[in-house]
């Protein structure tokens, strides 16, 4: 049986300084996951890459999907000529300034339509605007398919001077149940797990949630509907939280080391590729999807070029090596 996997989110111009001082340009988000996964899958699979792009834009996108005989593009629409433009500036190996220049059109359901037929639509916005919940609605009253998405989108904003800021996911419990496998870091835990009112004092240092409330987080998650929550923990690993008859489980799969980082940017979308290859395989087997996830995350930070993703049977061998 072939498969046909869905990928929402932009193919953003990335301007970035790594914090080896090193310069790199290159299109990234979107592009990660449909890498990561054509590695991973057959020739006779289709991953359906579903965004919006600048005019300038497309040609240097398609050269660069070319390769990929699996990576179908009548999705990517430069019609509307709006993307995402980013300038990424890392601080230390996690950690960066953002700021973005231009602006993707959001992908709504008129987008997906004709891929209703996908067995996973895996969306990796990076701002809040990028997949809109009308969209996931639509893709879950409409199809059979299980959506995997990640909370960079709904928990990042953009101020007027294109400065991109982390914000509350107010409205997360209304996203929830439209959502099958949640994805996000501690960073984003925090802004999707707020309290009632705070003092003043306490939003100065509000940066990463405390992991001792991950299980309470987790279990509020699940109770709206999701099968599993994935909370990366950076380079230690991650939590992986399901519920099994009533009783809230939790596993902690550890990272796939590597000797060296050389660039962190799309780590969190090749993680989520991973995420969505496993699916297609054991639905249910949620720590082997965080294996094929962190493996997938792991083979991102050792270069520059998308040719760090290696084949399925490369990649088997990093987990078997790592976690038998």
């Amino acid at each position: 049986m072939n498969h046909k996997v869905a990928v929402l989110g932009p193919i953003p111009r990335d301007y970035i300084i790594t914090h080896h001082k090193e310069v790199i340009q290159k299109y990234g988000c979107a592009t990660h996951t449909a890498i990561a996964l054509s590695n991973l899958l057959s020739a006779e699979d289709e991953i359906i890459p579903i965004t919006h792009i600048r005019k300038q834009d497309q040609e240097g996108i398609f050269s660069l999907l070319q390769p990929y005989s699996n990576i179908k593009t009548e999705a990517i629409s430069s019609e509307a000529d709006q993307g995402d433009v980013i300038q990424l500036k890392f601080k230390d190996q996690n950690n960066r300034k953002e700021t973005q220049t231009a602006f993707m059109k959001p992908i709504g359901p008129n987008d997906v339509k004709d891929h209703l037929d996908a067995e996973v639509f895996v969306c990796v916005p990076v701002t809040d605007f990028e997949v809109p919940l009308e969209t996931l609605r639509y893709i879950k009253e409409n199809s059979n398919a299980s959506i995997v998405f990640d909370a960079h989108g709904p928990t990042t904003a953009l101020t007027v001077r294109g400065k991109r800021v982390t914000k509350f996911w107010v409205d997360r419990d209304l996203w929830l149940p439209y959502i099958d496998v949640l994805k996000m870091n501690l960073e984003e835990a925090n802004c999707s797990w707020f309290q009632n009112e705070y003092e003043l004092k306490d939003l100065k240092e509000n940066k990463e949630i405390e992991e001792s409330e991950l299980p309470r987080f987790a279990r509020h998650c699940l109770e709206q509907g999701l099968k599993s929550l994935f909370v990366t923990l950076d380079a230690r690993g991650v939590m992986v939280y399901t519920m099994k008859d009533g009783e809230l489980q939790e596993n902690f799969v550890p990272s796939v080391p590597v000797s060296h980082v050389v660039d962190t940017t799309g780590c969190g979308d090749s993680f989520a590729g991973g995420i969505a290859f496993s699916l297609l395989k054991d639905p249910n087997d949620h720590i082997k999807a965080a294996q094929y996830g962190n493996a997938m995350g792991a083979q991102r930070t050792q270069g520059k070029t998308f040719e760090v993703f290696k084949s399925l049977e490369e990649t088997n061998k990093i987990i078997s090596e790592t976690y038998s």
